[in-house]
Protein backbone atom coordinates (compact mmCIF):
# COMPACT_ATOMS: atom_id res chain seq x y z
CA UNK A 1 0.00 0.00 0.00
CA UNK A 2 0.98 3.54 -1.21
CA UNK A 3 1.59 5.61 1.68
CA UNK A 4 -0.25 8.89 2.46
CA UNK A 5 2.90 10.91 2.68
CA UNK A 6 4.51 10.18 -0.28
CA UNK A 7 1.32 11.36 -1.80
CA UNK A 8 1.07 14.18 0.02
CA UNK A 9 5.45 15.00 -1.31
CA UNK A 10 4.33 14.19 -4.49
CA UNK A 11 1.57 16.86 -4.73
CA UNK A 12 4.00 19.42 -2.84
CA UNK A 13 6.44 18.50 -5.59
CA UNK A 14 4.10 19.30 -8.22
CA UNK A 15 3.44 22.80 -6.98
CA UNK A 16 6.98 23.70 -8.48
CA UNK A 17 4.91 23.76 -12.06
CA UNK A 18 2.42 25.78 -10.45
CA UNK A 19 4.38 28.67 -9.25
CA UNK A 20 7.25 28.48 -11.77
CA UNK A 21 5.81 27.74 -15.23
CA UNK A 22 6.48 30.04 -17.87
CA UNK A 23 9.83 32.03 -18.22
CA UNK A 24 9.29 34.99 -20.67
CA UNK A 25 12.60 36.22 -22.73
CA UNK A 26 13.13 39.19 -24.67
CA UNK A 27 13.21 38.68 -28.54
CA UNK A 28 15.38 39.99 -30.58
CA UNK A 29 13.13 42.97 -32.31
CA UNK A 30 14.09 45.66 -34.97
CA UNK A 31 16.82 47.10 -35.15
CA UNK A 32 16.89 50.29 -33.27
CA UNK A 33 20.27 51.96 -34.02
CA UNK A 34 18.67 55.40 -34.11
CA UNK A 35 15.56 56.37 -32.85
CA UNK A 36 14.17 59.42 -31.73
CA UNK A 37 14.61 58.49 -28.24
CA UNK A 38 17.50 59.76 -25.81
CA UNK A 39 18.18 56.64 -22.92
CA UNK A 40 20.28 57.72 -19.96
CA UNK A 41 21.78 54.32 -18.07
CA UNK A 42 22.14 54.90 -14.50
CA UNK A 43 24.64 52.63 -12.13
CA UNK A 44 24.31 52.93 -8.54
CA UNK A 45 28.02 51.58 -7.51
CA UNK A 46 29.91 51.34 -4.24
CA UNK A 47 33.43 49.27 -4.54
CA UNK A 48 32.65 48.08 -7.89
CA UNK A 49 35.73 48.63 -9.54
CA UNK A 50 36.03 44.59 -9.88
CA UNK A 51 32.82 44.45 -12.21
CA UNK A 52 32.14 47.85 -13.53
CA UNK A 53 34.68 47.53 -16.25
CA UNK A 54 32.56 44.49 -17.71
CA UNK A 55 29.55 46.14 -17.62
CA UNK A 56 30.71 49.39 -19.68
CA UNK A 57 32.16 47.30 -21.92
CA UNK A 58 29.41 45.47 -22.73
CA UNK A 59 27.36 48.91 -23.15
CA UNK A 60 29.87 50.04 -25.57
CA UNK A 61 29.64 47.03 -27.75
CA UNK A 62 26.10 47.42 -28.32
CA UNK A 63 25.05 48.36 -31.85
CA UNK A 64 22.14 50.88 -30.37
CA UNK A 65 24.28 53.45 -28.22
CA UNK A 66 22.69 55.37 -24.58
CA UNK A 67 22.27 58.96 -24.82
CA UNK A 68 24.58 59.27 -21.88
CA UNK A 69 25.85 56.79 -18.54
CA UNK A 70 25.68 57.60 -15.43
CA UNK A 71 27.69 55.90 -12.62
CA UNK A 72 26.79 57.13 -9.25
CA UNK A 73 29.68 56.84 -7.26
CA UNK A 74 28.09 55.47 -3.67
CA UNK A 75 31.10 57.05 -1.52
CA UNK A 76 33.53 53.47 -3.19
CA UNK A 77 36.39 52.70 -0.58
CA UNK A 78 38.04 51.34 -4.22
CA UNK A 79 38.77 52.65 -7.43
CA UNK A 80 35.17 52.26 -9.00
CA UNK A 81 35.29 56.29 -9.98
CA UNK A 82 38.09 55.73 -11.99
CA UNK A 83 36.58 52.86 -13.85
CA UNK A 84 34.26 54.86 -15.03
CA UNK A 85 35.86 58.21 -15.58
CA UNK A 86 38.75 55.94 -18.03
CA UNK A 87 35.66 54.51 -20.00
CA UNK A 88 33.81 57.94 -20.48
CA UNK A 89 31.17 57.96 -18.40
CA UNK A 90 29.79 61.06 -15.92
CA UNK A 91 30.50 60.30 -12.93
CA UNK A 92 28.71 61.30 -9.71
CA UNK A 93 29.50 61.13 -6.02
CA UNK A 94 27.19 60.40 -3.92
CA UNK A 95 25.99 62.89 -1.28
CA UNK A 96 26.69 61.88 2.43
CA UNK A 97 23.12 59.07 3.56
CA UNK A 98 20.46 60.95 4.29
CA UNK A 99 18.47 59.94 7.24
CA UNK A 100 15.41 57.43 6.38
CA UNK A 101 17.47 56.41 2.91
CA UNK A 102 19.07 53.05 1.92
CA UNK A 103 22.50 53.11 0.29
CA UNK A 104 20.74 52.29 -3.69
CA UNK A 105 18.31 53.77 -3.74
CA UNK A 106 19.41 56.89 -2.30
CA UNK A 107 22.32 57.13 -5.41
CA UNK A 108 19.58 56.37 -8.10
CA UNK A 109 17.18 58.97 -6.95
CA UNK A 110 20.41 61.43 -7.29
CA UNK A 111 21.53 59.98 -10.58
CA UNK A 112 17.77 60.34 -12.45
CA UNK A 113 17.96 64.03 -11.08
CA UNK A 114 20.51 64.40 -13.18
CA UNK A 115 20.11 62.38 -16.20
CA UNK A 116 18.26 64.56 -19.01
CA UNK A 117 17.20 61.06 -21.05
CA UNK A 118 13.74 60.59 -22.37
CA UNK A 119 14.07 56.90 -20.86
CA UNK A 120 15.95 55.86 -17.86
CA UNK A 121 17.78 51.91 -17.68
CA UNK A 122 18.79 50.96 -14.19
CA UNK A 123 21.52 48.52 -14.38
CA UNK A 124 23.61 47.13 -10.97
CA UNK A 125 27.32 47.19 -11.73
CA UNK A 126 27.78 43.28 -11.47
CA UNK A 127 25.15 42.97 -15.07
CA UNK A 128 26.66 42.83 -18.63
CA UNK A 129 24.47 43.05 -21.57
CA UNK A 130 24.85 39.86 -24.22
CA UNK A 131 25.47 40.83 -28.11
CA UNK A 132 22.02 43.28 -28.95
CA UNK A 133 21.20 43.13 -25.26
CA UNK A 134 20.11 47.03 -25.36
CA UNK A 135 18.38 46.65 -28.49
CA UNK A 136 15.67 43.80 -27.03
CA UNK A 137 14.89 45.91 -24.13
CA UNK A 138 14.47 49.09 -25.85
CA UNK A 139 12.37 46.68 -28.67
CA UNK A 140 9.83 44.84 -25.94
CA UNK A 141 9.94 48.38 -23.99
CA UNK A 142 7.89 50.79 -26.79
CA UNK A 143 6.00 47.82 -26.77
CA UNK A 144 5.04 47.02 -23.57
CA UNK A 145 5.44 50.74 -21.29
CA UNK A 146 5.25 51.04 -17.94
CA UNK A 147 7.99 49.53 -15.88
CA UNK A 148 9.94 46.58 -17.92
CA UNK A 149 12.09 44.75 -15.50
CA UNK A 150 14.22 41.72 -16.31
CA UNK A 151 16.18 39.21 -13.45
CA UNK A 152 19.65 38.48 -15.59
CA UNK A 153 20.72 35.24 -16.22
CA UNK A 154 23.08 33.62 -13.27
CA UNK A 155 26.70 33.05 -14.96
CA UNK A 156 28.74 31.59 -12.26
CA UNK A 157 32.27 30.87 -12.60
CA UNK A 158 33.05 29.24 -9.04
CA UNK A 159 31.66 26.01 -7.20
CA UNK A 160 30.22 28.34 -3.85
CA UNK A 161 28.04 29.87 -6.61
CA UNK A 162 25.77 27.05 -7.58
CA UNK A 163 24.41 27.26 -3.70
CA UNK A 164 22.32 30.06 -4.77
CA UNK A 165 20.52 27.91 -6.52
CA UNK A 166 17.31 27.45 -4.67
CA UNK A 167 17.27 31.21 -3.98
CA UNK A 168 17.54 31.99 -7.66
CA UNK A 169 14.44 29.63 -7.88
CA UNK A 170 12.15 31.28 -5.35
CA UNK A 171 13.24 34.99 -6.53
CA UNK A 172 11.50 33.97 -9.54
CA UNK A 173 8.81 32.33 -8.44
CA UNK A 174 8.13 34.27 -5.82
CA UNK A 175 7.44 37.45 -7.96
CA UNK A 176 4.06 35.97 -8.91
CA UNK A 177 4.99 36.94 -12.55
CA UNK A 178 6.06 33.59 -13.85
CA UNK A 179 2.84 31.20 -12.43
CA UNK A 180 0.34 29.02 -14.64
CA UNK A 181 -1.94 32.14 -14.44
CA UNK A 182 0.72 33.69 -16.42
CA UNK A 183 -0.27 37.64 -16.98
CA UNK A 184 -3.52 37.02 -15.29
CA UNK A 185 -1.46 37.89 -11.79
CA UNK A 186 -0.05 40.98 -11.15
CA UNK A 187 3.57 40.82 -9.95
CA UNK A 188 4.49 41.57 -6.43
CA UNK A 189 6.88 44.85 -7.34
CA UNK A 190 10.09 44.33 -9.90
CA UNK A 191 13.27 43.07 -10.06
CA UNK A 192 15.94 45.71 -9.25
CA UNK A 193 19.28 44.70 -11.46
CA UNK A 194 17.73 45.69 -14.84
CA UNK A 195 14.54 48.06 -14.68
CA UNK A 196 13.81 50.49 -17.78
CA UNK A 197 11.04 53.00 -17.64
CA UNK A 198 10.35 56.87 -19.08
CA UNK A 199 11.57 59.33 -17.56
CA UNK A 200 7.97 60.97 -16.85
CA UNK A 201 6.54 57.80 -15.45
CA UNK A 202 9.66 57.37 -13.22
CA UNK A 203 8.63 60.97 -11.59
CA UNK A 204 4.90 60.44 -11.67
CA UNK A 205 4.92 57.59 -9.65
CA UNK A 206 7.93 58.79 -7.39
CA UNK A 207 11.09 56.96 -8.33
CA UNK A 208 13.12 55.87 -5.93
CA UNK A 209 12.22 58.31 -2.99
CA UNK A 210 8.93 56.06 -2.56
CA UNK A 211 11.21 53.77 -2.33
CA UNK A 212 13.83 55.69 0.35
CA UNK A 213 14.08 53.11 3.10
CA UNK A 214 13.72 49.89 1.05
CA UNK A 215 16.21 46.54 1.66
CA UNK A 216 14.38 45.68 -1.98
CA UNK A 217 13.75 48.56 -2.99
CA UNK A 218 12.78 47.43 -6.14
CA UNK A 219 9.52 45.80 -5.06
CA UNK A 220 8.57 48.83 -3.51
CA UNK A 221 9.05 50.63 -7.08
CA UNK A 222 7.01 47.89 -9.06
CA UNK A 223 4.27 48.55 -6.36
CA UNK A 224 4.07 52.54 -6.73
CA UNK A 225 3.91 51.68 -10.57
CA UNK A 226 0.78 49.66 -10.19
CA UNK A 227 -0.97 51.63 -7.33
CA UNK A 228 -0.71 54.67 -10.83
CA UNK A 229 -2.47 51.85 -12.82
CA UNK A 230 0.85 51.18 -15.01
CA UNK A 231 1.70 47.95 -15.69
CA UNK A 232 4.95 46.05 -14.70
CA UNK A 233 6.20 43.37 -16.72
CA UNK A 234 8.85 41.03 -15.23
CA UNK A 235 11.16 38.90 -17.78
CA UNK A 236 14.05 36.58 -17.72
CA UNK A 237 17.36 37.31 -18.93
CA UNK A 238 18.57 34.73 -20.45
CA UNK A 239 20.54 36.00 -24.01
CA UNK A 240 19.94 39.70 -23.25
CA UNK A 241 21.29 40.49 -19.50
CA UNK A 242 23.63 38.46 -17.30
CA UNK A 243 25.38 38.59 -13.89
CA UNK A 244 27.78 36.72 -11.45
CA UNK A 245 25.87 37.05 -8.48
CA UNK A 246 28.70 37.66 -5.28
CA UNK A 247 31.92 36.78 -6.93
CA UNK A 248 34.36 37.42 -4.39
CA UNK A 249 33.08 34.49 -2.31
CA UNK A 250 31.23 32.48 0.27
CA UNK A 251 30.57 35.08 2.53
CA UNK A 252 29.42 37.86 0.19
CA UNK A 253 26.86 35.15 -1.11
CA UNK A 254 25.58 34.73 2.52
CA UNK A 255 25.43 38.02 3.31
CA UNK A 256 24.06 39.05 0.05
CA UNK A 257 21.20 36.80 0.11
CA UNK A 258 20.28 36.99 3.76
CA UNK A 259 19.86 41.19 3.12
CA UNK A 260 16.32 40.54 1.90
CA UNK A 261 15.63 37.50 1.57
CA UNK A 262 12.65 37.65 4.82
CA UNK A 263 11.99 40.72 3.14
CA UNK A 264 11.58 39.23 0.31
CA UNK A 265 9.15 36.73 1.87
CA UNK A 266 7.33 39.25 3.71
CA UNK A 267 6.05 40.82 0.35
CA UNK A 268 4.98 37.21 -1.16
CA UNK A 269 0.86 36.59 -1.48
CA UNK A 270 0.32 33.96 1.02
CA UNK A 271 -1.10 32.09 -1.22
CA UNK A 272 2.54 31.78 -3.14
CA UNK A 273 4.06 31.88 -0.42
CA UNK A 274 2.36 28.86 1.24
CA UNK A 275 3.19 26.85 -2.21
CA UNK A 276 6.93 27.19 -2.00
CA UNK A 277 6.76 26.14 1.05
CA UNK A 278 5.63 23.39 0.69
CA UNK A 279 7.34 22.68 -2.18
CA UNK A 280 10.84 23.34 -0.39
CA UNK A 281 9.36 21.40 2.83
CA UNK A 282 8.52 18.31 0.00
CA UNK A 283 12.51 18.52 -1.26
CA UNK A 284 13.64 18.29 2.44
CA UNK A 285 11.13 15.25 3.35
CA UNK A 286 12.07 13.28 0.30
CA UNK A 287 15.45 13.24 1.05
CA UNK A 288 14.94 11.90 4.61
CA UNK A 289 12.16 9.58 3.89
CA UNK A 290 14.73 8.55 0.88
CA UNK A 291 17.71 8.39 3.64
CA UNK A 292 15.37 6.48 6.23
CA UNK A 293 14.05 3.72 4.26
CA UNK A 294 17.68 2.61 2.81
CA UNK A 295 18.42 2.71 6.80
CA UNK A 296 16.00 0.82 7.36
CA UNK A 297 16.22 -1.99 4.63
CA UNK A 298 12.65 -1.26 3.31
CA UNK A 299 13.04 -1.68 -0.86
CA UNK A 300 9.83 -0.89 -1.68
CA UNK A 301 9.51 2.44 0.30
CA UNK A 302 13.33 3.09 -1.06
CA UNK A 303 12.03 2.73 -4.55
CA UNK A 304 8.81 5.12 -4.26
CA UNK A 305 11.21 7.86 -2.85
CA UNK A 306 13.84 7.13 -5.28
CA UNK A 307 11.47 7.61 -8.03
CA UNK A 308 10.25 11.18 -6.14
CA UNK A 309 13.63 12.30 -5.67
CA UNK A 310 14.15 12.11 -9.51
CA UNK A 311 11.42 13.66 -10.10
CA UNK A 312 12.82 16.75 -7.82
CA UNK A 313 15.93 16.39 -9.67
CA UNK A 314 14.14 17.01 -13.52
CA UNK A 315 12.02 19.75 -12.11
CA UNK A 316 15.01 21.40 -10.70
CA UNK A 317 16.94 21.34 -13.45
CA UNK A 318 14.40 22.27 -15.91
CA UNK A 319 14.00 25.22 -13.49
CA UNK A 320 17.52 26.13 -13.75
CA UNK A 321 18.47 25.95 -16.91
CA UNK A 322 16.53 28.88 -18.01
CA UNK A 323 17.72 30.75 -15.17
CA UNK A 324 21.60 30.62 -15.04
CA UNK A 325 24.09 28.15 -16.00
CA UNK A 326 24.08 25.33 -12.59
CA UNK A 327 24.43 22.40 -14.59
CA UNK A 328 22.28 18.83 -14.26
CA UNK A 329 25.12 18.29 -11.25
CA UNK A 330 23.25 21.13 -9.17
CA UNK A 331 19.76 19.49 -9.68
CA UNK A 332 21.24 16.15 -9.29
CA UNK A 333 22.36 17.16 -5.82
CA UNK A 334 19.57 19.47 -5.36
CA UNK A 335 19.93 18.35 -1.46
CA UNK A 336 22.91 20.44 -0.89
CA UNK A 337 21.75 24.22 -2.16
CA UNK A 338 18.47 23.35 -0.54
CA UNK A 339 19.74 22.70 3.21
CA UNK A 340 22.06 26.12 2.16
CA UNK A 341 19.14 27.74 1.31
CA UNK A 342 17.19 27.01 4.52
CA UNK A 343 19.70 27.79 6.80
CA UNK A 344 20.42 31.36 4.94
CA UNK A 345 16.79 32.10 4.99
CA UNK A 346 16.75 31.34 8.68
CA UNK A 347 19.54 33.48 9.11
CA UNK A 348 17.78 36.21 7.06
CA UNK A 349 14.92 36.22 8.89
CA UNK A 350 17.10 36.54 12.21
CA UNK A 351 18.62 39.58 10.95
CA UNK A 352 15.70 41.48 9.60
CA UNK A 353 12.94 40.71 11.99
CA UNK A 354 14.61 40.03 15.44
CA UNK A 355 18.22 42.19 14.85
CA UNK A 356 16.47 44.60 12.89
CA UNK A 357 19.64 45.78 10.51
CA UNK A 358 21.30 43.74 7.52
CA UNK A 359 25.08 44.05 6.82
CA UNK A 360 25.60 45.33 2.90
CA UNK A 361 28.37 46.72 1.58
CA UNK A 362 30.64 47.56 4.52
CA UNK A 363 27.15 49.63 5.43
CA UNK A 364 24.69 48.17 8.39
CA UNK A 365 21.24 48.91 6.74
CA UNK A 366 18.21 49.21 9.38
CA UNK A 367 15.24 47.32 7.91
CA UNK A 368 12.00 48.64 7.06
CA UNK A 369 10.27 46.08 9.59
CA UNK A 370 12.94 47.58 12.36
CA UNK A 371 12.41 51.41 11.69
CA UNK A 372 8.19 50.35 12.04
Amino acid sequence: MIPIKLYLLFFFWFLGFIFLWKIPVLKKGNQLNSFSYKISILIPARNEERTLGQLLQSIEDQTLKPHEIIVIDDQSEDATAEVARREGCIVMTSRDLQEGWTGKPWACWQGAQKATGDIFLFLDADTFLEPEGLSKIVSIYLKKGGLLSIQPFHKMKRRYERLSAIFNIISMAGMNAFTLLGPKLKPIGAFGPCMMCSRKDYFIVGGHEKARGEVLESLAIGREFLKKNQKVHCYGGKETISFQMYPDGLRSLIEGFSKGFGTGANAMSVVSLLMIVGWVFGGVGVTRQLVQSAILGDLMGLFGWFVLDMLYIFQIHWMLFRIGNFGFSTAFLFQIPLIFFVIVFSYSILRIFLVRKVRWKGRDVKTAKGKN
